[in-house]
């Protein structure tokens, strides 16, 4: 079995490489925060629209640019469950995911300033245009 820190990398590879393969973000755009919770500190349904939920249950939520369609962001949700199974052992059910869609503004990526609204790069260009 995977040790914590071994398992929160797994789950954080699984997560980046599900957006790389499914929302076209470029495979060094890569920021995330993993944390683990103690039982009791992370409240939530265990059969919530008839989903049943296991004491692996994990909450993700993604922080992204607007605009990618429905079809799109399902086949996130998809390929992040397959990926998060096959290399971190974590069952669908228990996967949570959550998008806040932001606009090009509301990203700093350091020396405060706002790049995304200087100059889209390709990958949001390309949001646009569809």
């Amino acid at each position: 079995a995977q040790s914590n820190p071994e398992r929160l990398r797994s789950i954080g590879e699984a997560v980046h490489q599900a957006m790389v393969d499914t929302i076209s973000i470029p495979a060094d755009d890569r920021f995330q925060i993993l944390t683990m919770h103690e039982s009791g500190e992370l409240l939530y349904d265990r059969t919530f629209y008839g989903i049943e939920r296991s004491e692996g249950f994990m909450a993700i939520q993604i922080t992204l640019a607007a605009g990618r369609t429905k079809e799109v962001k399902t086949n996130l949700y998809r390929r992040m469950t397959e990926l998060l199974k096959e290399r971190a052992g974590v069952r669908p059910q228990d996967v949570f995911i959550s998008l806040l869609e932001v606009g090009p503004e509301d990203f700093s990526l350091g020396d405060g300033r706002a790049q995304f609204a200087e100059t889209l790069p390709p990958h949001l260009q390309a949001l646009q245009k569809a």
